[in-house]
């Protein structure tokens, strides 16, 4: 590694918003800085390799489970450079950047590396994912339409949206989409709601009231038991898995894990707070 490159990575998605759960992978941007009068290109292949031989590090069969290392977030997603320098990354965010990036940016933090190059990376983003003067009215309904478009196109083929943890009615995503919609909205005027975890920027915007306090309880358990039966599927099934069942061995895995008794009970009591849930995230979404 040449002399004095500084590298980092950033945290995004749930790994940023320590929000991982059984078999997440971790979704992360990557950036250097090349050393003072230093050939960029030799930097930028130095950096590269770093990155991959952390990926491939991370892969590497374990007694513990492979960590996959998703980068997908990047300026540019797949057709973009896997490694950027923080330069390149402030261009590319002060020129060609759309609301969802800003969107995703809510949940970016330095996680390893450099911390001095994380720390400017994150003071560099900030007027980006908290812009002083919030979204205009065409931003405002760009989020709902992606939101719209991701409901109908990335829910699984024959899943059940009023018991799939994720993307379901009331779940993680929907609470997830109306917190960060308040965030880019507001938190540009106002620090409190400056902050990358799901639960604690939504009880900043309840204290601002930005969110009814009736509201934001019911977000706040729809969230909280979505991401409870998440693990729990995860662990009975021991793969990745977002679909409660309404029966059988599954359900009742679920129910004993969570120390409850009757899956019938359990189930309508995790129907109930998902309609809850839904209902004040359409609220604050459409306010």
């Amino acid at each position: 590694m040449p002399a004095g490159l500084r590298f980092a990575v950033i945290g995004m998605g749930r790994l940023g918003g320590y929000e991982s759960n059984y078999l997440s992978d971790a979704d992360v941007l990557f950036v250097y800085d090349p050393p003072a009068g230093s050939n960029d290109s030799a930097a930028s292949a130095a950096a590269h390799a770093i990155a991959e031989e952390l990926r491939r590090l991370l892969g590497v069969p374990a007694p513990d489970p492979p960590l996959g290392v998703d980068a997908d977030l990047r300026p540019e997603g797949r057709q973009g450079p896997l490694v950027r320098s923080l330069a390149a990354y402030e261009q590319y965010y002060a020129r060609w950047s759309r609301v969802w990036e800003a969107q995703a940016l809510l949940r970016a933090r330095f996680v390893c590396g450099d911390a001095e190059l994380g720390a400017e990376f994150e003071a560099m983003i900030e007027p980006v994912r908290y812009p002083v003067g919030g979204l205009s009215r065409e931003q405002v309904v760009e989020i709902r339409r992606i939101k719209a478009r991701v409901e109908t196109e990335r829910l699984p083929r024959g899943a059940d949206p009023a018991t799939n943890t994720k993307l379901g009615r009331g779940g993680l995503a929907d609470v997830e989409w109306a917190v960060q919609l308040v965030q880019l909205r507001h938190a540009g005027a106002n620090p409190e709601l400056r902050g990358t975890r799901t639960l604690d920027a939504l009880a900043a915007a309840e204290r601002a009231g930005l969110i009814d306090p009736a509201d934001a309880a019911e977000m706040a358990a729809g969230w909280s038991l979505a991401a409870q039966v998440r693990n729990a599927l995860m662990l009975v099934r021991g793969r990745v898995g977002d679909q409660l069942p309404r029966h059988g061995v599954e359900l009742a895995g679920v129910v004993r894990l969570l120390g409850r008794d009757d899956p019938g009970e359990f189930l309508d009591e995790f129907l109930r707070v998902g309609r809850r849930s839904r209902a004040a995230t359409e609220r604050v979404l459409n306010a």
